[in-house]
């Protein structure tokens, strides 16, 4: 009992180290704070602005601004999923956390606690002003908005895991995508418009993402009907079995980046 719990206490303090890393480098990093603040915001208001001028109703207009929500959370907090990596190469010091003996998943889930924290206050925001604004009602119940804002949340993991696997197998080439990859993906989550009307095979690519099934359990609450039933069922059912995927090839990318050198070179 007593080697279980301080296994335990030794897996919430490395995680924690992770969060407080992120913290710490971020706190005084005005980019961090004009990613998190200012960006949302005018896209926000950008496309507000666009659906009152082309005349929209309520309800397409909360479509929308659904859509720029999500968009702008899941790239806030998968951002910090990929500083594990990016922070340490952009430092010259990524031999470091590969040599160490710490799971992946530790890496990751300390500063996805911390990108989820930074996703509350953007997500928040976000609503109130859309609001205040536009006339948004948010209509979910409370149970339903947390489960909404975790499937965003554990969404946006899965795109800062895949990126962190990009860096370990292509080095800085692959730096691009943490900025990038997020708006590829939402090309085929229906961001502003329903999955429904893109072309096979992009239709089922697209609803092989969880982030289209959270969206559209989000928009069955204004009137949408989504693709398939149980949307919050599938959307949490593939980020799971997504989960569990991307950790192992993360730590098989791991091994391999430490026997090709590739640590070595992304370190100085």
């Amino acid at each position: 009992m007593k080697t279980y719990s301080s296994s335990f206490r030794r897996i919430i303090s490395e995680t924690i180290a992770f969060a407080y890393r992120n913290y710490v480098v971020t706190k005084n990093e005005f980019y961090a704070i004009f990613e998190m603040l200012f960006w949302p915001l005018v896209t926000l208001i950008s496309v507000g602005l666009l659906g009152e001028f082309l005349y929209l109703s309520k309800n397409e207009i909360a479509f929308i601004i659904i859509g720029v929500i999500a968009l702008s959370v899941v790239h806030i907090v998968q951002i910090d999923v990929t500083y594990v990596m990016l922070l340490d190469m952009w430092s010259m010091s990524l031999k470091y956390i590969i040599v160490s003996p710490m799971p992946f998943y530790r890496m990751v889930l300390g500063a996805w606690l911390f990108g989820a924290v930074r996703g509350v206050i953007s997500l928040s925001l976000l609503i109130i002003l859309s609001s205040a604004i536009f006339n948004f009602s948010f209509e979910l119940p409370f149970s339903s908005a947390l489960i909404f804002a975790i499937g965003l949340f554990a969404s946006a993991m899965l795109i800062g895991i895949f990126n962190c696997i990009l860096i370990l197998i292509f080095g800085r080439r692959a730096e691009i995508f943490a900025w990038t990859l997020t708006a590829i993906v939402m090309i085929f989550c229906g961001i502003y418009y329903p999955v429904t009307i893109l072309p096979e095979p992009f239709r089922t690519f697209g609803l092989l993402i969880p982030i289209t099934h959270f969206l559209e359990y989000f928009r069955s609450f204004y009137g949408f009907s989504p693709t398939l039933e149980n949307p919050l069922v599938i959307g949490i059912g593939e980020t799971v079995i997504y989960l569990l995927v991307l950790l192992i090839i993360a730590e098989l990318s791991m091994k391999r980046a430490r026997k090709t050198g590739l640590v070595l070179k992304l370190s100085g």
